[in-house]
């Protein structure tokens, strides 16, 4: 059951999530096959469709501590699912934008600190580095030794690479992380 807080908010995030994310929400037909295919979806108390709903009947910034914002892994499968080809991860990631700008309460746990470490680790190689990443993961979260004994096994099988990788444009992304933070800095 989806309910909506009546709250003297203002207007709802309809038209903020609308225009940063470019989707026009009212397509939604609540088919929910965004829902059926997100892997993060058992994990969270709203579902990708769920979100949509709400914000179709006018939710305000109570959505914003929606714990979907901020589990949410980006993979775009609800994007890619969608019939109407509505870009669900799109509006997720815009009510994620708006809930940093509107200061919402964070998520318990790490999450915005695993995102910083992976995107560091895009900005510093060009792509991902996983032994890079779970460094600065770990030290975050001050708990270096927790699943250290699966490191082996990980290496084993390739999962994991002991170097940073060669592949990848290492300029290009350099040139997009810092055209990002230029266009923030004029934004504030």
């Amino acid at each position: 059951m989806i309910t909506i807080k009546n709250k003297k908010n203002g207007p709802g995030l309809k038209s903020a999530v609308e225009e940063i994310s470019g989707v026009d929400i009212s397509v939604c037909f609540q088919c929910k096959k965004c829902s059926s295919g997100c892997p993060v979806a058992k994990l969270t108390k709203s579902r990708p469709s769920e979100i949509m709903r709400q914000l179709h009947l006018g939710a305000g910034n109570e959505l914003l501590e929606n714990d979907l914002v901020w589990m949410c892994a980006s993979c775009e499968t609800c994007s890619a699912r969608c019939p109407m080809g509505i870009d669900v991860a799109a509006v997720i990631d815009a009510l994620r934008r708006l809930a940093l700008e509107r200061g919402a309460s964070k998520q318990k746990g790490n999450v915005s600190l695993f995102n910083r470490a992976f995107l560091k680790t895009v900005e510093t190689f060009g792509r991902s580095y996983e032994i890079g990443m779970i460094t600065a993961y770990k030290i975050g979260t001050m708990k270096l030794m927790n699943d250290t004994e699966k490191f082996p096994a990980m290496l084993k099988k390739g999962k994991i690479a002991l170097l940073p990788p060669r592949g990848g444009d290492r300029k290009t992304v350099k040139r997009i992380f810092r055209k990002f933070k230029e266009s923030k800095g004029a934004q504030a």
